[in-house]
């Protein structure tokens, strides 16, 4: 895992690959609880019987769940140890290129964007790729945006 303890290193650190999580497998009960959470039980999330006819033969998880899992698996990749506030300031881009089905196996994959000065610190993004394996497409793909404060 990478540690970013000043605001140079993390400077230094744009445009390059952070690598990647470890696998984590997302089953019916993660998608339950989401579905329990959010109050989206949509049938192709949460019914088993009814999505083996459904158009992905079986469940598959949320979007929004699969993006939720960023800052979890973006854990094991890396840590902003910098001084002052972290702030997530939002989210240029994010798609899900292809279903998650459910039962499968995913990792994150994490690097580096732009870091530039503004006044109040730095603004960094990060690009994020959720794989799933055994898939040429991945899950989710995202651009988030970070705010170091001094």
């Amino acid at each position: 895992m990478r540690v970013f303890t000043t605001f140079e290193e993390v400077a230094e650190a744009a445009g390059t690959d952070l690598g990647a999580s470890d696998w984590v497998t997302v089953d019916q009960r993660r998608v339950n609880q989401f579905a329990d959470a959010t109050g989206d039980h949509q049938w192709i999330h949460v019914d088993l019987e009814r999505a083996k006819d459904g158009p992905f033969g079986g469940t598959i998880a949320h979007g929004y769940l699969t993006l939720s899992l960023v800052p979890w698996l973006g854990s094991q990749v890396f840590t902003l140890r910098t001084p002052g506030a972290k702030l997530n300031y939002g989210v240029n881009k994010v798609r899900f290129p292809t279903p998650l089905h459910v039962g499968k196996r995913v990792r994150l994959h994490v690097k580096m964007g732009d870091v530039v000065d503004i006044p109040s610190g730095k603004q960094l993004t990060v690009h994020h790729t959720i794989e799933i394996e055994d898939e040429a497409k991945p899950a989710c793909v995202a651009e988030t945006v970070v705010l170091l404060l001094p």
